[in-house]
């Protein structure tokens, strides 16, 4: 009988041993797993006040990967994209073509939307680690942040060619901006790196989102505002002509009248 209940105890231990080894083997990797992996975040400012004197500000953004598990040798490494997305409106493209002796407009395209202020940074080229479907899914390339969804049902215009213009033209200004390499990562958890604000950006709220990616996939994102306001004497001006345009139009004309007038007595003043 002893043997018997020994057998019997052998083979339930042997079972359940053989069932947690399956349980092991069938288990995602750590790194497959995206519950084990969050990214933390932070900026240096998250309010940026707009006066006479802005000559631009930098933001200075920061953080740490946490994790439950140290990364081993052989795993897909950990990369870090974080962009920077200004406030969208309207824009009127306009394409110039020759006729005779002179440039002139020939065609134009109303855009309903697009980011006044466009910003990404990362460990690397985003096409290498980045896959096109998490690129596209949170638009994060500046080919996929602006896009002209609808555009396209106008006949004979050729949108990407507007939109590459877009792009075109505001790099020239130091709008839109994509930097590979400009995320440092210390060690296998910290990361740092900082944007510059240009002075000809416009009041509003602007999105900064961090990514955590793995092995090309989006793992783990953190957005957070940054506001953008106007204070003082530009701040009443974009006040007073938003919410009480006669006024401000009125106003406008009697300053004009007194610089001119005053101009004027100058002058006579300076011939005597």
């Amino acid at each position: 009988m002893s043997r018997a209940i020994g057998a019997v105890a052998a083979l339930l231990l042997s079972a359940s041993t053989s069932d947690a080894t399956a349980q092991d083997a069938s288990a995602p990797a750590p790194y497959d797993d995206p519950e084990r992996e969050r990214i933390v975040s932070g900026l240096s400012q998250t309010d940026v006040a707009i006066t006479a004197t802005f000559e631009g500000s930098k933001i200075f953004v920061y953080g740490a990967i946490e994790r439950d598990w140290f990364p081993q040798q052989g795993e897909p490494a950990a990369d870090v994209i974080v962009s920077i997305t200004g406030p969208s409106k309207p824009v009127t493209v306009r394409k110039k073509d020759r006729i005779g002796i002179i440039w002139a407009n020939a065609e134009s395209l109303v855009i309903s939307s697009a980011p006044t202020f466009y910003a990404v940074a990362a460990t690397g080229p985003l096409e290498e680690i980045l896959r096109p479907v998490d690129d596209t899914n949170h638009k994060i390339s500046i080919d996929k942040a602006v896009s002209f969804a609808g555009i396209a049902a106008f006949a004979g215009v050729d949108v990407d060619e507007f939109r590459r213009a877009v792009i075109r033209l505001r790099e020239r200004k130091g709008l839109y901006d994509e930097s590979a390499g400009h995320v440092r990562l210390r060690g296998p958890t910290l990361f740092s790196t900082q944007f510059e604000l240009p002075a000809n950006i416009v009041e509003g709220d602007y999105s900064a989102r961090v990514f955590l990616v793995r092995g090309g996939r989006v793992r783990d994102v953190y957005s957070t505002v940054i506001a953008v306001r106007k204070t003082g004497l530009e701040r009443l001006i974009y006040t007073a002509a938003q919410d009480q345009p006669l006024i401000y139009g009125i106003l406008s004309i009697l300053v004009a009248l007194l610089a001119g007038w005053g101009a004027s007595e100058a002058f006579r003043q300076m011939r005597r």
